[in-house]
């Protein structure tokens, strides 16, 4: 199967659920600024970057799980990627997670400090206070995610 975690810019809450999902984050606990920040792609997405599915790794279920920044898009990227999944033959192998759901407002000002104007500094520590004060919110995405994929894969038996 393949899950793609999708928000806005692709560069905080998409990454830190995917990275909960590969257990590069522990989910029992709040991850250091250091832990956000060694993530892969963390705060580090350009323009260039948005509409880009990008990979993030392989779970232990054999599901690949990628991150896509959507900018406006909003959940109607649902249905253009289980669209494209459609157009490929497997829909019912896409599982996109739009990850907005859990972001806050310290996230937004954040990303957009850092991403969009380039005060890198306070928007980085903004956005990664918001995505520690949302963290287990993603974590909980993370698990329904994962139990909709078991379920998926377990129908197409």
């Amino acid at each position: 199967m393949i899950i793609i975690y999708h928000c806005f810019g692709g560069s905080h809450s998409s990454v830190t659920a995917a990275a909960v999902h590969l257990g590069l984050l522990g989910k029992n606990r709040i991850p250091s600024d250091e832990e956000l920040m060694a993530i892969p792609y963390f705060d580090k997405t350009v323009n260039g970057d948005f509409g880009h599915i990008r990979f993030m790794g392989v779970d232990e279920y054999n599901n690949r799980i990628y991150v896509l920044g959507k900018k406006a898009l909003g959940d109607r990227c649902n249905n253009t990627l289980i669209g494209i999944g459609r157009v490929l033959g497997s829909s019912e192998k896409v599982l996109p997670v739009n990850t907005m759901t859990s972001v806050n407002w310290l996230m937004k000002l954040g990303g957009f400090s850092s991403r969009r104007l380039g005060i890198v500094w306070p928007g980085r520590n903004l956005v990664s206070y918001g995505t520690r004060k949302a963290f287990f919110d993603l974590v909980n995405l993370v698990e329904i995610t994962r139990l909709k994929s078991i379920q998926v894969e377990e129908m197409a038996i």
